[in-house]
Formats: C-alpha cells, structure tokens, sequence
C-alpha cells in the first residue's frame, strides 16, 4: 500500500509504513484493530488541513504565496529536527537522494499551486480541486510507469474530471487561470505521489519527510529574496498556523492509517471538503452554491472508487 500526499503535497503516510518506528526503520504491520477510531483521527485530520487553508487565505491578504510556502515547509522540517536528531545521520543516510529532490518538486509545485489558489478562489474550491489528485494517478502512473488502465479505472476519470469542470463553473467566469492553477495543483500532488510510491521501495516515511522539509524549505526560500514583506502580528499568527495546522493534520492521519488500511478510511479525509465549505459560510459569508455541490459530489465518489482501486492493487 502506497502513501498518499496530504492536501498540500506533504506525504501521508499509509499502509505498514504508518508503523515506522523512531528509529526510522520500517517496523512490524500492525493489525486492523479500530476502523471507528481510525476515522475519527482522519476526519480531524481533514479539519486541521482545512484550518491550514483558512490560515493560507488569511496570511495571503497581506503577504505573497512565496511566503506562506516558505513558513509552511520551514515549520514542517523544523519538527523533523527533534526525531533527525534523536536518530542520527545514520537513519538520514539515502542513495536516493535524487528522487527525494523529484518528491520534493513536484511537491512544492503542488503546494505553490494550491496556496496560489487558495489566495484568489473560494476556499471550499480550491480545497475540492486540490483533492482531485486522484483522478491524476492513473494517468501519472501510465506515463511514468506504464500501468495498464482498466475500463473502471476510466469510468471513474470521466465521473470525477465531470466534477471538476463543474466546480470550474463553466459559463459563470469560472474558467481562469487561477482556477487551472487550484486545478494543477492536483496534476503536481498526483506526480508527489508516484514520487513516493518509488521511495517507499527502500526508505522509512520520516526519512522521506525529513528531505522533504529540508530542500522544499531550502528551494522556497530563495524567492524571499525578492518577495519579503514585513507581516503584521495578525499574519505572522496565520502563517505560524499554517505550520502548527498542517504538522496536527499529518500526526492525526499517520494515527489514523495505523489503525485501519486506506482502503477502508482514507475516503474520510473528504470530510476536509465540507469543512472548508463550513469555513467559507461561517468567516467569509459564502455559501456553497449547487455547481459546488454537484462538483464536489462527482469528486469525491471518483476519488473514493480510485483510492480504494489503487489499495486493492498494492495490498
């Protein structure tokens, strides 16, 4: 069972991996023991991301993308710090390191492209193009590694790309360029994703983290050079909740896929979809509307039949 990347591109760890032990090194399977439990953990998992957004929507009000990427990744990797140096270089050691740097891209472009979004549409939009990235696997997955794609498979890209023109809003002005970009952000988390599945062949999750931090906090912090704007105490509030949001939202979900298989919980992480909605009414006064509503329906029960599609192949 493959890992999955959380809302903004970060892994999520799934599958046996979720059983990592501090040291690093993959542990024992632990047994399906509380799928109730476990999707308590992934539901609260999908809230803090859908927190995580909000905080983006409020940082980008006043500071640009660059910055919200760069303290997102930053507070990130500095958690990794603690377990990095609990564990010493040895667990850090990878004859990888090149597709760590691919993960990391393809990552950080999610994460661009989703944070960019999240700044100009409505939140609950772009949250529900972002989590199309299942509709993008099986295409990634046929480029890059050939798979073959069955006709279910199919079926179900044509149900759930439907749901995102959809959510687009064809006629209604919704078919800009900000919203492709919530679209591609998708398209980068999907090629995250295939990264991961090729690193989980021979490293532990928190070592893919930890690179992860490390060069997407090294790559986004070249453009502050030129983008640095000086945050009120407000933003640097949002963009601190950015980090603490998004690290609750991973811990909860690795909780989570510890104790039941995606297959069985992972679609609860759609539950993020309606928080965001629930966010968007409450603190922005804007109420999901029926193209939303039918979009996101058409999404979410694509990527459920894709994901559990994807875990019935890997177990």
């Amino acid at each position: 069972m493959a890992d999955t990347p959380s809302p903004d591109g970060v892994a999520r760890p799934g599958g046996h991996h979720a059983s990592l032990a501090v040291t690093g090194e993959p542990g024992p399977r632990l047994p399906v023991t509380d799928l109730r439990l476990a999707a308590l953990f992934i539901m609260g998992s999908a809230c803090s991301f859908a927190i995580m957004g909000a905080a983006v929507k409020v940082a980008s009000q006043e500071v640009p993308t660059t910055m919200s990427v760069f303290f997102r990744n930053m507070f990130g990797w500095a958690l990794m710090i603690p377990w990095a140096l609990r564990v010493g270089p040895r667990a850090l050691h990878t004859r990888q390191f090149g597709g760590h740097v691919l993960r990391a891209v393809a990552g950080l472009a999610a994460m661009m492209c989703f944070f960019t979004a999240l700044g100009r549409l409505r939140l609950a939009d772009a949250s529900v193009l972002n989590q199309a990235f299942p509709l993008f696997l099986p295409i990634i997955e046929r480029v890059w590694l050939k798979h073959r794609v069955s006709p279910r498979v199919i079926a179900a890209l044509l149900v759930g790309f439907g749901g995102v023109v959809c959510v687009l809003r064809p006629g209604a002005g919704m078919f800009t360029p900000i919203a492709f970009i919530g679209a591609a952000s998708a398209v980068f988390a999907a090629v995250a994703q295939v990264g991961i599945r090729q690193l989980t062949a021979t490293e532990p999750v928190p070592r893919i983290v930890f690179y992860f931090g490390a060069i997407a906090s090294a790559i986004s912090a070249v453009p502050l050079l030129w983008t640095w704007v000086e945050p009120s105490p407000v933003t640097w509030m949002a963009l601190a909740g950015t980090g603490v949001a998004a690290t609750a939202g991973q811990l909860l979900l690795t909780r989570g896929y510890s104790h039941a298989p995606a297959a069985s919980v992972g679609p609860f992480i759609y539950v993020g979809v309606l928080c965001s909605a629930a966010i968007d009414w409450l603190f922005w006064d804007t109420p999901p509307d029926v193209w939303f509503a039918a979009g996101a329906l058409l999404i979410i029960s694509a990527g459920m039949a894709l994901l559990r599609t994807h875990d019935a192949i890997d177990a």
